[in-house]
């Protein structure tokens, strides 16, 4: 099993993309027939969502042994701590194990809808950084990859207590990182030397989302707490409304983020296209 971390130390950008399980309810066979289209665009690696707690972990697992095996990519497995016990998560990992995937992204997550006041407060990782180090621990043989953020984690007072944090969390384990996505560069450039004052050295893959419709950034803002730049604003009030230019402009709006990237020397983009394929074609087409 190769680790994902060494395609930093090549010298050239990692290209990765994020896709998503179906529902445990939906069929997982047209999520697979979408996923085979990534074969020829042949990124770095996929990175597969995980449900907080393991609410698609069944899917999860499945998705991401089919992208290993079938689409002949390496894949990243999201694993989310606010869920999990120990025991929980031990499984979990052999499970992981077992399916050969040994790349993954520790996250706190979201709090389950069905979790309890008492088992919140009383779950044995609180953070992230917690559950790398026990993966760190108990299964030195995976490579465990983590979350930056360029506007600042939402809970995080300022932003020395986000990197203080996010250095906890490389000094647990995590070997590289997976921005949050953002459209404002310079969030991305000042996380990065606030990160090299701090002494962290993991390399960052940005994360960019294409807008290709005007609906996704009003849910985007909301879920990610990601701010939105003026050009952003006044590209979504200008095009917003029909349909076809609102996907020209947004992935234009994506391809320019990222060339400003690669001029700037970014270690990876990270493509959060979920499971649009052709959507990732593209951008490749247009940076790579």
């Amino acid at each position: 099993m190769s680790s994902i971390r060494d395609k930093y130390d090549t010298g050239k950008t990692v290209f990765s993309c994020e896709v998503f399980p179906p529902k445990k309810d939906k069929p997982i066979e047209p999520t697979m027939d979408k996923l085979k289209d990534f074969k020829d665009i042949a990124p770095d690696f996929l990175s597969v969502t995980y449900g907080a707690g393991g609410s698609n972990a069944g899917h999860a697992v499945e998705i991401a042994s089919f992208i290993r095996r079938d689409v002949g990519v390496d894949v990243l497995s999201h694993i989310t701590s606010v869920g999990f016990s120990r025991t929980k998560l031990d499984e979990g990992l052999k499970t992981f194990r077992e399916n050969k995937i040994e790349n993954v992204l520790a996250l706190r997550g979201d709090r389950p809808k069905t979790m309890t006041d008492d088992e919140y407060n009383s779950r044995d990782f609180f953070h992230a950084s917690d559950m790398a180090d026990f993966i760190r621990e108990n299964y030195p043989d995976f490579t465990i990859a983590g979350a930056c953020y360029p506007d600042k984690h939402f809970e995080a007072e300022d932003y020395d207590e986000d990197i203080a944090n996010l250095k906890k969390k490389v000094d647990n384990g995590c070997s590289f990182l997976i921005s949050q996505l953002f459209f404002d560069n310079e969030k991305f450039y000042l996380m990065q030397k606030l990160m090299e004052k701090a002494g962290i050295k993991a390399p960052v893959s940005a994360g960019i989302m294409p807008i290709t419709n005007a609906k996704m950034l009003g849910t985007t803002v909301t879920l990610s707490g990601t701010s939105v730049p003026k050009s952003l604003s006044d590209l979504i009030a200008r095009y917003g409304e029909n349909d076809d230019d609102m996907r020209k402009a947004g992935i234009e709006y994506a391809i320019n983020q990222i060339k400003d990237l690669l001029n700037h020397g970014a270690d990876g983009i990270h493509l959060y296209v979920m499971n649009k394929p052709e959507v990732a074609r593209e951008i490749f087409a247009n940076t790579r």
